[in-house]
């Protein structure tokens, strides 16, 4: 089992930066692939970015550049680094883990097995 937890979210103005944590905590290997999700009431649960057991990272083309996914202690902690927020960026943020496979943020969020309760992330304008 793998338990993870969401912290860093919060209101910021079109322009602003925030950085998302996860805590991760029990079973995590070399092979999991960790990611961030996001979702708007509403609306599909959407991939925003994945980093794999080898380091790559993926994704989705709304947040290239602005975004950057990141881990350290041996996966203990999972971060994203979000710039250049605008308000289309407000949403409910998940971070995820995936114990085997492949690790893409093109990836239906059914093949993640553990999710976090998620951090909100509101931008004005």
């Amino acid at each position: 089992q793998v338990q993870l937890v969401e912290s860093g979210g919060g209101s910021v103005q079109a322009g602003g930066s925030l950085r998302l944590s996860c805590v991760v905590s029990g079973f995590i290997s070399n092979n999991h692939c960790m990611g961030w999700f996001r979702q708007a009431p509403g609306k599909e649960r959407e991939g925003v970015a994945v980093i794999g057991p080898d380091g790559s990272t993926t994704y989705a083309d709304s947040v290239k550049v602005r975004f950057t996914i990141s881990h350290a202690n041996s996966k203990r902690m999972l971060y994203l680094q979000m710039g250049i927020l605008k308000p289309e960026d407000t949403d409910l943020y998940y971070c995820a883990a995936r114990s085997v496979g492949a690790c893409s943020v093109d990836l239906p969020t059914t093949a993640f097995e553990y999710w976090g309760q998620g951090t909100q992330v509101t931008v004005s304008s």
